[in-house]
This record gives structure tokens, sequence and C-alpha cells, in this order.
């Protein structure tokens, strides 16, 4: 939700490399080491995320444990507002993001508001698995992540919005999943409730380009979208394109993605709780193609950072989708 106000702070970019320096060395020496250390150990620091389980090196035995049991006809996906703007506890929150990500193994991720600091911090842990498109190099952006094994990247592109007064576009990736055509987007519609009108626009863009994919073509647009119930009634939404949180039932656990009654990153004096956080789908409908249906819907992030706080002010969404 955050609006182009915030800005970080130069000292956050000092403090996550030197925190990354801290980690190559401990790496070296972990590296050089026969009899120090016992055979596995981590040699990076520990988050509170890594107590539900995660952890943030690259190459751990749950994570190949979990890549030996994948799904060849599900694919996953992440899309997650990771706040960037915000630099407090930034470290321990982008560390929290790795290990979530390294705990779920999704085939796609879409990340908004990301810094260069925040981007550089999460492709030194993850690189190795995935292929990194950013929407911008300045201020503040958009980003994808495919893996690697299962996604091949075939072009992208980025979108302006034309009216935008907060820098938001939208990224594009066409690819390739298991020999299936998809069309990939993410975007940060514009914030807060007087830029309505100039989120509508966004949201119609949106839509159009989507509807116009080429029908053998699965689109999945993932993003925080700002949106407001009244705001989506009033632009509609294609025949051909559905809300996948209402194509799966409307669940009540994973309806309000941005919710202060429960996380309390931003001290707001009222609580206020929103579906800003979106995923559209719009099946490939020529005939023959391969379809993409929605299987499940759950939040992420919702564990509390042994610093007190949360590794975003939104929750982000983790959805799987069947590929027939």
């Amino acid at each position: 939700m955050s609006s182009p106000e915030g800005r970080w702070d130069s000292s956050l970019q000092t403090e996550m490399e030197k925190l990354c320096a801290g980690e190559e060395s401990a790496e070296r020496k972990s590296t050089s080491s026969t009899t120090s250390e016992k055979e596995g150990e981590e040699s990076t620091p520990r988050n509170s995320a890594d107590e539900a389980g995660a952890s943030c090196t690259d190459d751990t035995a749950e994570t190949k444990e979990k890549l030996s049991e994948e799904d060849d006809n599900t694919l996953s996906l992440i899309t997650w507002n990771v706040d960037g703007l915000d630099g407090e506890n930034q470290p321990e929150r982008a560390r929290a993001l790795c290990s979530y990500l390294i705990q779920h193994s999704p085939d796609v991720v879409l990340l908004q508001e990301l810094i260069q600091p925040y981007v550089r911090f999460v492709y030194k842990r993850l690189a190795v698995d995935y292929t990194y498109i950013e929407g911008g190099k300045e201020n503040y952006f958009t980003g994808m992540m495919l893996k690697k094994s299962r996604i091949t990247l075939l072009d992208s592109e980025i979108v302006s919005y034309p009216t935008t007064q907060m820098m938001r576009n939208l990224l594009v990736a066409q690819v390739l999943f298991r020999g299936q055509k998809l069309c990939l987007m993410t975007s940060h519609f514009e914030s807060c409730k007087d830029s309505a009108e100039e989120r509508m626009r966004q949201l119609q863009l949106v839509m159009r380009r989507m509807s116009e994919a080429p029908g053998d073509v699965s689109v999945l647009f993932g993003g925080d979208t700002n949106l407001r119930a009244a705001e989506v009634a009033k632009v509609g939404l294609p025949s051909s394109v559905c809300d996948v949180w209402e194509q799966l039932g409307y669940p009540v656990h994973c309806r309000y993605t941005w919710d202060t009654r429960l996380n309390t990153n931003k001290a707001i004096p009222f609580n206020y709780h929103f579906r800003f956080d979106r995923v559209y789908l719009r099946r490939a409908h020529k005939d023959g193609a391969p379809r993409l249906n929605p299987a499940s819907m759950a939040l992420v992030g919702q564990e509390k950072l042994k610093c007190g706080r949360y590794t975003s002010d939104h929750w982000g969404i983790y959805c799987t989708f069947s590929a027939e």
C-alpha cells in the first residue's frame, strides 16, 4: 500500500551489504575448515522464519527433497509486496523472504515494492535456482523470479501506465511451463484512496492485455492492486478472466492481505483490512491448448520475526494451479 513519499535510507544499503559480506566471510571459513563444523551445518545466520522449518541456505536437504517431490502437473506461485520502502529491520525481513521462498519453492515469484539493495540481497541467495526480471532499476519497482528447472523465459517487457503519478508499470513475461505457453504479469497499482481513478485505468489496461492474449496462452496476473471492491465492480472483469480467490470459493482464511488488525508493521491508529493483493487467471481457450485451473490458495508471512515485526506489512499469497 505504501506511497512513493516513503524512501529507503542509504544506510539500509550499507547495512545489507555488510550483512552480505559477513555471510560471505562465514561461508569461506566454513569451506576451508575440515574439523570445526559438522557436515551440513548452516553457515548463514538463522532468523525466526527458520522456526517454521525454513532456511536461508541455498542448498538444503529440505529444498532438494521438495524439488524431487514436485508434481509436474502443478504450477506454484507466490505474489508479495515486500514493502522495500520500509528500512526498519530490513535485513532480517529480507532473510525471512528468502526462507519462505526456499520453504515453498514456488515456480513463479511476483514481487512488488522492491529496491536495489533488497534485490541484490535476494539474488545472492537464490540466483542459482531462479531467473530474475526487474520492472525497473531506480527508486522502487516490481520483479519476477522464475524457477530455472521448471520455467523457460522467452521474452519480457515493461508496459508503461501513461498517467501514473507513482512510477507504476506492468511487468510482462512470456514463458514456457512443461511446453505450455504462459504469459505472466505483475504490477503495483496506484496507492491510496484518492488514486481510485488512476487505479481503475490501470486495471482496465491489465484486463485488456489479458483478454487480448493469444488463445493458446494461459495468462496469470498477480500483484498489489490496492483495489477496493467498488472499483472492481465499476470496471468489471472480462468474461474470460477470473479472480482466483473467488474461483476457489471465497476462502475466508486468505481474504485479507493487508490487515492492520493482525499485522503491526505500520503504526496506524485505525484497524483496516483489505484484499489489496490479487491473482487473476485467463485460461487458454484454443482447442487442444493446455489449461490451468486454480487448485489452492494460502497466505504466507504471518509469522512474527525475532525483531518483533513481520516480513512485510502485506501477507504474501501462495497459489497452486493444476495444468491439464
